[in-house]
């Protein structure tokens, strides 16, 4: 077992012969040859110094036993479209000997940029060294980074040989989150803890059920009527907080979206999904993400124990790798929202037919407020002067039925701005954003 190994570990060292070292090789036998054709002594001693030499520094790779253990560390691991993330590396030398010359390449998906490239010229026993690179990617996804591999070289060039490290991480870049200004959206209470009681049952978690009495509960907290009902001490709960709800409605239909990459309709409304959600979560909300196709994302806080940051990843995370659906109309998430809609409903949509600007209207009456931002996709994918009266007849036809059903309608062409749109839905304002109004332009 031995023996195979040892011979595994010269095959390996030959195969790690870089192009100086199989030409030393090659002139090496060359000249011996030609110095047994010619019968040159000198020319025999300069061919076997040539091909002994990097048979010599493979020889001397494979029996180095060096002790090596690495790190990666990213700043953030969450990072906004088009931002850079920073990576550190970290190689430390467990060995008693020092390491000789090491190259390190980590793997880098092609979109996060060239693979990054360090020559370690040698590092002390029990020491280390730290890099750094920057990533950087346009795109909204989860990439993988790593593993580390590293090279050993001989001082002369002539052999490489590569290890790789099995640790590796994950960047998820997520959409850009733009900050919207504070407005008062419809359904929204009158101010902080003040909240009607036809109304806590969607907003709130109150909990009248009586319990059981327990040692040191407040004896004021009796509730009589059930104490006889049930023949021992019944007690009030506490009413919980009051938190209020809403549901972030993605549009994720490929047939409802125009253009291409980072400047297509559907990734300007992953990223309005994303500042709405974010902002709701911000300001107290649990906030679930919800996508035509039912897949829903709830608030983990909803269950408790989880912060706003923690809500906000979870969001992010899944918005992160949302990607388009084949699907034709809204009926998956018309009846997720029918089993649970309340609270207040933003909804991020594209191009809408008839029937689902119907059925889009129908999901107002079960929820306390309603928002609809309605995507002019034509804009995006520069149709509209094509046919621009069809069109505009059609998108204000859309408005209207969705602003009969009550909800308050933003439209969107392309070039708006978020949060011009969004300080457009202060219902306080009363006012409606016309088709061709230049809010946000």
């Amino acid at each position: 077992m031995a023996r195979t190994a040892r011979a595994s570990g010269v095959r390996a060292a030959l195969r790690g012969l870089t192009t100086r070292g199989r030409s030393f090789l090659a002139a090496g036998l060359t000249a011996a040859v030609c110095a047994f054709v010619f019968g040159q002594a000198a020319l025999l001693q300069v061919g076997v110094l040539l091909a002994v030499l990097p048979l010599a520094a493979a020889a001397l790779l494979v029996r180095t036993r060096y002790r090596v253990a690495s790190g990666r560390r990213l700043s953030p691991h969450r990072a906004a479209a088009g931002q850079e993330a920073r990576v550190h590396l970290r190689l430390d030398n467990v060995s008693r000997v020092p390491t000789g010359l090491l190259l390190l390449e980590d793997r880098v998906p092609y979109v996060l940029g060239p693979r990054p490239r360090f020559v370690l010229d040698r590092v002390e026993p029990r020491g280390f060294r730290e890099v750094s690179y920057r990533v950087r990617s346009d795109l909204r996804g989860r990439y993988p980074l790593g593993p580390l591999q590293l090279r050993l070289s001989d001082p002369f060039g002539m052999c490489e040989l590569t290890r790789a490290f099995s640790a590796a991480d994950v960047l998820t870049v997520v959409p850009q989150v733009q900050d919207l200004p504070p407005v008062r959206l419809p359904g929204e209470s009158t101010g902080q803890g003040d909240s009607n009681s036809h109304t806590l049952a969607l907003a709130g978690d109150d909990d009248v059920i009586p319990r059981e009495y327990r040692h040191g509960d407040d004896l004021r907290r009796v509730h009589w009527k059930s104490t006889a009902r049930y023949g021992e001490l019944m007690v009030r709960r506490e009413e919980q907080p009051l938190q209020a709800r809403a549901t972030v409605l993605l549009d994720t239909r490929e047939a409802a979206h125009r253009g291409s990459g980072p400047a297509s309709s559907f990734e300007w409304a992953v990223s309005c999904a994303a500042s709405v959600s974010v902002d709701l979560v911000q300001r107290g909300y649990r906030t679930r993400l919800l996508t035509d196709t039912g897949f829903s994302v709830p608030d983990p806080g909803a269950s408790g124990g989880a912060s706003a940051a923690e809500s906000v990843g979870t969001l992010l995370d899944a918005l992160a790798v949302v990607e388009h659906s084949d699907g034709g109309t809204l009926a998956r998430a018309e009846e997720v929202l029918r089993l649970g809609g309340e609270g207040l409903l933003v909804a991020v949509v594209g191009e809408l037919d008839e029937e689902q600007a119907e059925r889009l209207a129908r999901l107002r009456r079960r929820t306390g407020g309603a928002v609809a931002l309605l995507l002019d996709t034509g804009t995006w994918a520069g149709l509209r002067h094509l046919l621009p009266e069809t069109g505009d007849e059609q998108l204000t036809a859309r408005v209207t039925r969705l602003r009969e059903s009550g909800w308050t309608v933003l439209p969107v062409r392309a070039g708006d701005s978020l949060p011009a749109l969004w300080r457009a839905a202060d219902r306080t304002q009363n006012t409606t954003v016309p088709y061709r109004d230049e809010v946000g332009a």
